[in-house]
């Protein structure tokens, strides 16, 4: 078992003398963590750059993978705070050499727990004498490999918990196998905001809010596209709403192999004229939005912060695939043909208060822990390397090929060869990245149009 370190500054080390400049990396490998990432970054440096002590500069990384956000995706996901020549693609190695050689001060890890863990023993293997503080955390509701995911989080100094109900759970898991669990912070999500519900007269909006991968049966998702369009038929007057996430060939957080547009496409009749496909910013959907439904889509969250009337959906079952069984006492829970009756949930205050929506006008104060926790260890001198819970010696069956995914060694150095070579004039580098640019695309035909077939053909 690894020995119980803290994560938090020891004020016996030697104060640190503050830079002029307030640097952060945050490093994200799909659109929505980008999303996360980038407004975490702005929560926690806020007051040092509202007082104007030290400015505060933000860079953005995105870790070249099969999810890697388009211009397009990282318009919509709205502004951000960070200039878009501030943005740039990295692989792994290439974001640890940036780390090493720019000096960050904080660095947020907005990536999938694999990820995170490369990330931790890439940095500890550089051995900094000033390495930056480190935060990660998840993007929405954790309702699946809480422990997987949450030991591969293990190390960073500050691990967010996006409610009180999460930041329990958190602690739970790491006290459960030993690790330090000081690490784990309690704050909210960072892009809820918005202003309050309010009904208009004439208007009559139902938004479904769709998720890339849930359901992931093609017989499901038809069956939920079959009763959104039932749904407009029957309430003609109502404008009905189908928010997507991504279009065809783009890839967000999670894989999605069946999209509602190719369906869409096969709809008896057409799709009635009250029902449209969009996309953009949640935010402004949530702005003319009456009726939020979902199975599990984090947007439920964002819904409720505004105390949008808000349904989670029961008709493929209450299931933890799904996801809608975190919704399990919160007076949401309902279906299609009660929605089509009229029925608007109410939510449950007690299961609210828990679940970090801050409904109750504390959103303000969300992330002052966190940035207090951030604060302190900036300013408590030189930090140890990160200690993460998975060591050759603790899983030696299950860390190297984790970090062989993002060619490290089992040491965090990384594997011969995995450097890129440095660039030698724009040809090469334009010629670099149009065939970086159609490996993706052929890996991404291969996710959606190759593998579901040969999926299919095996279950003949």
């Amino acid at each position: 078992m690894p020995p119980r370190t803290s994560s938090t500054a020891d004020p016996a080390r030697t104060p640190a003398e503050p830079r002029p400049v307030l640097r952060v990396a945050v490093l994200a490998d799909s659109d929505t963590r980008w999303k996360w990432g980038a407004l975490t970054a702005r929560r926690l440096t806020a007051e040092a750059d509202e007082r104007g002590a030290r400015p505060v500069e933000v860079s953005g990384l995105l870790l070249r993978g099969r999810a890697t956000p388009t211009p397009r995706q990282l318009a919509e996901v709205g502004e951000v705070g960070i200039e878009a020549g501030r943005v740039r693609e990295v692989t792994a190695v290439e974001f640890l050499h940036t780390v090493r050689d720019e000096g960050y001060d904080v660095v947020v890890l907005a990536l999938v727990g694999g990820g995170v863990q490369a990330m931790l023993h890439g940095l500890a293997a550089l051995n900094l004498e000033r390495r930056p503080v480190i935060v990660t955390g998840y993007v929405g509701v954790v309702y699946e490999k809480l422990a997987d995911g949450l030991l591969l989080r293990h190390g960073a100094d500050v691990v967010l918990a996006n409610s009180a109900h999460d930041a329990e759970r958190f602690r739970a898991v790491y006290e459960g196998v030993g690790a330090d669990a000081s690490a784990v912070t309690e704050a909210a999500l960072p892009f809820l905001g918005g202003a309050p519900y309010r009904a208009e007269v004439g208007r009559d909006t139902v938004v479904f809010a769709a998720q890339p991968s849930v359901p992931a049966s093609r017989a499901d998702r038809t069956y939920l596209l079959r009763r959104l369009v039932e749904h407009a038929r029957l309430h003609p007057r109502r404008e009905v709403l189908l928010k997507l996430r991504s279009k065809p060939g783009e890839h967000t957080t999670h894989v999605e192999e069946l999209p509602y547009q190719k369906l869409a496409q096969k709809v008896p009749g057409g799709l009635p004229p009250n029902l449209r496909l969009v996309y953009g910013h949640m935010g402004e959907v949530l702005d003319r939005t009456d009726l939020l439904v979902t199975v599990s889509s984090t947007a439920a969250l964002e819904s409720l912060h505004r105390r949008i009337p808000t349904a989670i959906l029961t008709d493929l079952g209450v299931r933890e695939p799904l996801g809608n069984h975190h919704f399990v006492g919160s007076g949401l829970l309902t279906s299609w043909d009660r929605l089509d009756g009229g029925c608007r949930p109410r939510p449950d205050g007690q299961w609210l208060a828990g679940q970090g929506v801050a409904a109750d006008g504390s959103y303000g104060t969300a992330y002052d822990t966190a940035r207090a926790k951030v604060t302190a260890l900036l300013d408590g001198g030189q930090l140890p390397p990160p200690a993460p819970y998975y060591t050759p010696a603790t899983a030696p069956g299950y860390l190297p090929g984790i970090l062989a995914r993002h060619h490290l060694a089992p040491d965090g150095t990384p594997l011969p060869g995995a450097a890129a070579p440095q660039e030698t004039g724009r040809v090469r580098g334009a010629v670099r990245e149009t065939v970086r640019n159609a490996a993706r695309g052929a890996y991404r035909h291969g996710v959606q149009r190759v593998a579901p077939v040969i999926r299919r053909m095996g279950e003949l």
